[in-house]
C-alpha cells in the first residue's frame, strides 16, 4: 500500500465529515491509542478537506452525529 495514494487523518469531524462522501479504505492502530483513518486519494477528496477547514460545508446536524457514532464504534470495536 503506498501511502502517497491516501488521505490519512486521525481528527474526528474531518474524519466524519469525509466518511459522509467517501468510504474508509483502511484504519491504522500503529500508534495507541490514536487511530488514523485513510481514505483513497483523488482530487475531490482534497477539495472537500480544503472546504471543510474553510468552512464552506454544509451538514445537516442529525446526518453528522450518527455519522459520528459509526465512526466511533468503527473506533471502539475494530
Amino acid at each position: 500500500m503506498n501511502i502517497n495514494n491516501f488521505f490519512v487523518s486521525a481528527d474526528l469531524p474531518l474524519v466524519t465529515t469525509i466518511s459522509l462522501y467517501y468510504p474508509i479504505d483502511a484504519l491504522d492502530r500503529s500508534s495507541p491509542p490514536r487511530v488514523q483513518f485513510l481514505f483513497k486519494r483523488d482530487g475531490d477528496l482534497d477539495k472537500l478537506v480544503e472546504a471543510f477547514w474553510k468552512d464552506e460545508l454544509r451538514v445537516s446536524p442529525q446526518i453528522f452525529f450518527n455519522q459520528l457514532k459509526i465512526i466511533k464504534s468503527r473506533i471502539h470495536n475494530n
